[in-house]
């Protein structure tokens, strides 16, 4: 499968660098729109030396471990959100009835290599904000887990968003909101949020795993919603539960989709 996956990326990416200005343009507008994430946080902090109750450096790590995720997935995964135009087109049949995954097919139909560089971007981010903050490394161990289980939530989130256009067929603006709207949400400490809100990322949409919660083991802090420690931990548990509820919606949805004949 991952072969697969590799070989069908690289026949996209081997087409986009046959125009080698467009794709080192677009590698570079790609992160300069990322970048700006990065200066609205500069910008608040500007203005204030805490938000939410946390640093501008502590901000970033969170920001940056949300960011490397989240641009991985919008990376590798984010064309899942093409299934409701292969609908409309009639082309998902053909999709369906290759030896492939359709998952895989669709995940890889134009990939987008030059948005690597927004990978690159985020990294730097949290980079830059590892050492800033002089962590405790007893407690770095934490930070692999936190993107692993990042990718993992991110993805499962468009494979449901994907796996919901079955039924849907045009909101793209759906899977925008489980998607994009997540990570925008995942940017920033969620105690600047309500405790409702934070309570259904926590306990119902298991945003809160992939980096508040083990975040605050890291940095070495208390929640201030008053959850119990040992939440710190729950994210790999949380994003396999989730990765569950997508393969199952994912199969769901290709059962549910009837044929165009075309």
């Amino acid at each position: 499968m991952v072969r697969t996956y590799a070989l069908l990326m690289w026949t996209w990416t081997r087409a986009a660098a046959a125009y080698p200005a467009s794709f080192a343009l677009m590698t570079v507008l790609g992160v300069f729109v990322a970048a700006m994430d990065v200066g609205v946080i500069l910008i608040i902090f500007a203005n204030t030396t805490t938000l939410g109750g946390f640093s501008r450096d502590e901000v970033l790590f969170l920001y940056g471990t949300s960011a490397v995720a989240f641009t991985i997935c919008d990376t590798f995964v984010s064309n899942i959100d093409r299934v409701s135009e292969h609908i409309k087109a009639g082309t998902l049949d053909t999709f369906l009835i290759r030896p492939v995954s359709a998952w895989i097919q669709l995940a890889t139909d134009r990939f987008v290599a030059n948005r690597l560089g927004r990978v690159l971007q985020a990294g730097a981010v949290l980079g830059y904000a590892v050492v800033a903050l002089s962590l405790d490394w007893g407690r770095a161990w934490m930070i692999p887990v936190m993107v692993i289980t990042g990718i993992v939530i991110f993805a499962a989130l468009w494979t449901i968003a994907g796996a919901a256009q079955f039924v849907l067929t045009d909101a793209p603006e759906v899977v925008n909101t489980f998607t994009y709207g997540s990570s925008t949400l995942t940017q920033y400490p969620l105690s600047i949020y309500a405790r409702d809100l934070v309570s259904g990322v926590t306990y119902v949409l298991p945003l809160a795993f992939v980096n508040w919660q083990p975040g605050l083991y890291v940095l070495g802090r208390d929640d201030p919603f008053g959850t119990p420690g040992f939440m710190r931990f729950l994210g790999p548990a949380a994003a396999l539960v989730l990765a569950l509820v997508a393969a199952l919606a994912w199969r769901q949805g290709i059962r549910h989709y009837r044929s165009t004949g075309s």
